[in-house]
This record gives C-alpha cells, sequence and structure tokens, in this order.
C-alpha cells in the first residue's frame, strides 16, 4: 500500500512538472486604467481626424512609398501583440530630418525618417515602434486631454460630457491632439509606462527588448546634453535600463532574438541617400511671415474688460478676445495673431500639474518644463521670482525663443515672453504669458503690467 501511495506522488509531482513546464509563470504588464472621458469611438474618430491634419501640415510619404511599406508591416507585427483593446492601428513615415515618433489616440503612429535613418538593425526601429503602441494601448492622449478638460469644465457641464461628447467639448475649448499638441507631449509616468509595455509587445514579436533601451542611451549620447527632439516629447523616466532589463527576468528565456533583416537592410540603404527636411525648414513652409508692426499693434489707451468663468481682467479696446469664457484666450492686435503663432499679446490658460499636490514653486517649475517641450528653443532668462497678484502669491519667468515673425532674410526674430503663474485653490494654475519681439517688448511693457494688475481670479 505505501509502494502504491509513493507511486502516486511521484506520478502527480511529475504532472505539476509537466504543466508547468507547458504552461510558464510569466509576469505581463497590463495596460494601466485612469479617469477617460473619451469612449472608444469618440478616440478613433479624434485619431483620424488628427492624423489628417498632420498630413497636411507635415511631409509624409505616400503609404505606396517602399519606406512606408516596409514601416507598416513592421508596424502590423508588432501590433498583433499588442493587449487591450483592438485599436486600428496604421503606419506612417515623416519626411523629417530629426530623430523622433509619436502616436495619436486610437491607432496612428507616425516615425521620422530620420529615426529610420538612426536605427542601426530592425530590432532598433522596432523598440521606438513598440514603445508608440504601448502610448495608443495606455490612452494616454485622451487621458491627458480628459484630465485637462476636467479643470476647466463645470461639474455640471463635465456629467453631461462623460462619454457622449467629449470630442465636440474639446473642440469647442479649442483643444486638440494635433502637431505640437500638449497633449502628446508624454509624462515621466506615461513614458515609463510604454517602455515596459513596449518590453513585452517587442518579446512577444521575438525582438531583443534591450534594443529599445539601448537606442534611446544612444541617441541621447550622440545629441549631447540638450538632447534631440525625441526626449522633449518622451522625457527621459530615469533607469530605462535597468527597467527594461528588470521585465525582461520575468519573461521566459529564448535561445534566440531577431535583430536584423535583409529588407531592413534594403530600406537602410534607400533612406541613406535621402535627404529629409529640418524642422525649422518644415515650420518655415508653414507659418507665413506676419507683416505686423508695432505701430500696427500699439494698444489703445481705453480699456474694456473681458469675464471668464476663471478670472476678469481689462485689456486695450483695439485688441481683440480669441476664445471664449469657457476656454484657453488669447488677447491681442488683429495684426498680432496668424494661423494660431501669436508674435504680439498674451495668453491666459491653466495648467494641471501630474502631482495634485505639488507647491507653487514645482508647479510653476513642470508648467515651464511643459512650455519648453512644446517649443524646444523656448528658454528661461535668469531665474524665477516670487510675486503677487492682487494679494495671491505667485511666480514670474522671463524667456526668449522665436517668433512667428520673420527679418528680411525670412530668419525668425527673437520673441520676449513674460509667464506669470498664480495657485488656483484646486491645485492647478493660472497663467498669462505676455508675448512680443524682443525689440517691442519694452514698449509694450506698461500695458502687459496693467493688464496683470487688473487680473483677478474667481
Amino acid at each position: 500500500m505505501k509502494s502504491n501511495r509513493a507511486v502516486a506522488c511521484f506520478l502527480m509531482v511529475l504532472l505539476l512538472s509537466c504543466v508547468l513546464q507547458i504552461q510558464p509563470l510569466q509576469a505581463r504588464v497590463e495596460p494601466s486604467h485612469g479617469f477617460n472621458m473619451f469612449s472608444a469611438q469618440e478616440e478613433v474618430q479624434a485619431g483620424q481626424q488628427s492624423a489628417a491634419q498632420v498630413s497636411k501640415q507635415l511631409p509624409v510619404l505616400p503609404d505606396s512609398d517602399p519606406v512606408s511599406i516596409y514601416v507598416r508591416r513592421l508596424g502590423e507585427q508588432l501590433a498583433a501583440h499588442a493587449p487591450g483593446e483592438k485599436w486600428p492601428y496604421s503606419f506612417h513615415v515623416v519626411n523629417q530630418k530629426e530623430i523622433n515618433a509619436f502616436a495619436l489616440p486610437g491607432g496612428p503612429v507616425f516615425v521620422n525618417l530620420g529615426t529610420i535613418q538612426a536605427a542601426d538593425n530592425e530590432a532598433e526601429l522596432a523598440g521606438v515602434m513598440a514603445h508608440e503602441i504601448s502610448h495608443v494601448v495606455q490612452r494616454h492622449g485622451t487621458r491627458a486631454a480628459s484630465k485637462q478638460m476636467a479643470a476647466q469644465l463645470p461639474l455640471a457641464i463635465l456629467g453631461g460630457v462623460m462619454g457622449q461628447g467629449a470630442l465636440s467639448q474639446m473642440a469647442q475649448m479649442g483643444l486638440s491632439f494635433g502637431v505640437g499638441s500638449y497633449f502628446l507631449k508624454n509624462s515621466r509616468k506615461a513614458e515609463s509606462e510604454a517602455d515596459l509595455l513596449g518590453t513585452d509587445i517587442m518579446y512577444d514579436t521575438g525582438f531583443n527588448p534591450r534594443a529599445m533601451a539601448d537606442f534611446f542611451a544612444k541617441i541621447r549620447e550622440e545629441s549631447g546634453a540638450r538632447g534631440p527632439q525625441f526626449f522633449s516629447d518622451h522625457p527621459d523616466p530615469g533607469n530605462r535600463a535597468q527597467a527594461v532589463a528588470k521585465e525582461v527576468a520575468t519573461l521566459p528565456r529564448k535561445t534566440g532574438y531577431r535583430s536584423d533583416s535583409a529588407e531592413f537592410r534594403d530600406i537602410k540603404d534607400r533612406v541613406a541617400g535621402m535627404r529629409p527636411l529640418t524642422a525649422q525648414q518644415i515650420a518655415e513652409r508653414q507659418t507665413p511671415a506676419m507683416n505686423a508692426s508695432s505701430g500696427s499693434v500699439q494698444p489703445s489707451t481705453s480699456l474694456r474688460n473681458f469675464s471668464h468663468r476663471d478670472f476678469t481682467i481689462s485689456y486695450p479696446e483695439n485688441w481683440q478676445v480669441y476664445g471664449d469664457r469657457n476656454s484657453a484666450v488669447t488677447i491681442a492686435p488683429q495684426s498680432g495673431v496668424s494661423q494660431n503663432a501669436v508674435a504680439y499679446g498674451v495668453m491666459i490658460n491653466t495648467y494641471q500639474p501630474e502631482d495634485a499636490n505639488a507647491s507653487l514653486d514645482q508647479a510653476t517649475h513642470d508648467l515651464l518644463a511643459s512650455l519648453r517641450q512644446s517649443n524646444p528653443d523656448l528658454r528661461e532668462i535668469g531665474h524665477d521670482e516670487n510675486i503677487r497678484v492682487n494679494g495671491v502669491a505667485g511666480k514670474s519667468a522671463d524667456l526668449i525663443g522665436n517668433s512667428p515673425l520673420r527679418d528680411q532674410s525670412g530668419h525668425p526674430t527673437q520673441e520676449r515672453d513674460w509667464l506669470v503663474a498664480v495657485m488656483r485653490p484646486d491645485g492647478s494654475l493660472l497663467y498669462m504669458v505676455s508675448i512680443a519681439p524682443d525689440k517691442d517688448f519694452e514698449g509694450l511693457r506698461p500695458t502687459f503690467e496693467q493688464m496683470l494688475k487688473s487680473l483677478q481670479l474667481r
């Protein structure tokens, strides 16, 4: 009898061993969840609308181009292993020199030609694309937009928007997912999530996930301290290589990985002879020179009042208000604005820091970082200072960057920006940016100061 029990125990252990070998334990990264006002249908619609706009603004290669065909095939292989919602992924190549890539809500992924030129093998390119696919899976764009909209919408409206009108409400508020959109500038937390999920996608597609972290480290090292355009949109979450290696260690070992392919080598040879446009060349094609002159933007001494949901302010009566009481607002002379570019005027908006408990100092630094992500040429002059706006504690910072105005040679002139931010009771910032070309800023400073003195929070 004891012999029979021993045999039975042995067989049970053997069976369990076989089961564990057939079904190895795996630690998988599951898509995270967060507050999102967009339905899946709205998310797809938002992405498709934005993709159509991107194709008008950026030099996107035709879908029939061999480079586009290759990137689409590689993207489809990776997307087949993406978890969560089965979004209608599409993959496109932008004829731009800078190393970058971005994903729109609901599936469209764009890869700069410069990224393909910089990749040493197929695994490195796959790493960038798996990372972007992960942003789609995690719905990072619409989650960021939902957070911003919730901060600006009254509760009565917010309840009606939830799940049944977020896209139209977003348009009414003047927000979008277009080129340069704040909602496509990822946080470090979002980057960390995309790295880990991208690790699993690469592994399941047969690539060594470490190639993703290696490529990011390589382009940072080669580009110097400032970093390429990629890192303005994808801030380094820190310990990237270690985090990827830790996730790889949770997956079953493989005897070999895909690294390269004959098709990639052919495409690599093809793109080596191509001369993609720089970001500056693309911007010069998009933004015509403005004809504003200091004489045509001089403010009137007579003032008007504007009442916003969050504030009230006085402004020169010969300037105009762009926006409404529920949206971001620009107050400027008519000749100081062209195609969403502001050369002269004041912009007022709110900013919700990632940390809801952030101090005024930290929230302002986060805001400055996000503004620099949208405009890499923007830089701070000196240090931010403490200020009071009608008794409310605030921060003041001076910045310089490129103006949409051009000189006689067609080059951008230098712009001066003065940012003032104050903390609202809900932890968000209300900020005002006064803008003018450097040569005209001091002449307009009294007007900007007068407007700031009239600013009252509600």
